[in-house]
């Protein structure tokens, strides 16, 4: 099984290393404008494969995306000195209405996974320009808030001494400031919050909600200010995504995808509890929330909806 990753800088780089790693697919196709550096990561990738599995890494052009199941998108800009979120949006769109028929002249059955932030409006328009090419909204996924609910999982498991594996939290909304941390639908093991709590003689209050929310939110700031970037999370969170679409392990996932309506805001791309599989995006779930939640997922989708307009 194929995999195509465009834009090998740090995120795809390291993608590519998680599913090496994982032992996701079979073959992984690098494709990026400087073609020495998508040469030379995959070289160093593929010196790895003997430590773990046997997949073939190569660098490549579009047109060796041909026969890719999944094609993640990590190719963009960066943000200039004193230029405005929207002027970089603008610019990524431009970036974005080339590569997106370039990957699908090649790969047009593929799924198209996109990691370029800010990553539900990335996602918004890459599912318009797919759609210009005969391709299905479901088809075209982002990582959304993925990472945010594995934060949220890993904080809350360390906080009640419980692997987050057994932790089923998610974060829904725009991936960034105006997240949601779903409270009100956390359980472990099929309790409860509250319920384990109590059970196990555990305290858990509005202050450590507020600290974890704040290093959910946050932890990409203080990533970013002491190290430069964050790659290991999102690679990883890129492996999965990748894995269960390969596989069509049917996994519920918080990514994003476009939908029509989610409380009373029209046509935007937002994280929510989606059924993933093989084809895209299966089904979408509309979680529990209290009072408070509704209005903050409400708040952040008006907060997308305004940047979609202003793009138009």
């Amino acid at each position: 099984m194929k995999i195509g990753i465009v834009g090998s800088g740090l995120v795809g780089s390291t993608a590519a290393y998680a599913m090496l790693m994982r032992g996701v697919g079979r073959e992984i196709v690098l494709v990026d404008l400087d073609r020495n550096r998508a040469k030379a990561e995959a070289d160093d990738i593929l010196h790895a494969a003997p430590f773990a599995h046997p997949i073939d890494v190569y660098a490549g052009e579009y047109a060796d995306l041909a026969g890719s199941r999944v094609v993640i998108i990590s190719a963009g800009v960066s943000q200039r000195p004193g230029e405005s979120r929207l002027q970089l949006l603008q610019r990524n769109a431009q970036v974005f209405h080339s590569v997106i028929p370039s990957i699908l002249e090649h790969a047009p059955q593929a799924i198209l996974l996109v990691a370029t932030n800010p990553v539900d409006i990335m996602t918004h328009l890459a599912a318009r320009y797919a759609a210009q090419n005969g391709v299905s909204s479901n088809r075209v996924i982002g990582t959304g808030t993925t990472l945010d609910t594995a934060r949220f999982r890993a904080l809350l498991g360390r906080h009640i001494g419980v692997d987050p594996q057994h932790v089923h939290a998610y974060v829904i909304g725009e991936h960034g400031d105006s997240e949601v941390l779903n409270w009100s639908s956390v359980t472990i093991a099929g309790i409860p919050l509250g319920d384990f709590c109590q059970l196990q003689n555990l305290s858990i209050c509005e202050e450590d909600h507020s600290s974890i929310e704040d290093q959910v939110r946050n932890a990409a700031y203080h990533i970013i200010e002491a190290k430069g970037a964050t790659y290991y999370g999102i690679g990883s969170a890129l492996s999965r995504i990748v894995e269960v679409i390969l596989r069509d392990q049917r996994a519920i996932l918080t990514v994003c995808t476009p939908i029509e309506e989610v409380v009373g805001t029209q046509n935007i791309t937002i994280s929510l509890p989606r059924l993933l599989g093989g084809e895209g995006v299966i089904t979408t779930f509309h979680p529990m929330m209290d009072d408070r939640e509704h209005k903050q997922l409400e708040n952040s989708a008006s907060l997308l909806r305004e940047i979609i307009l202003q793009l138009e």
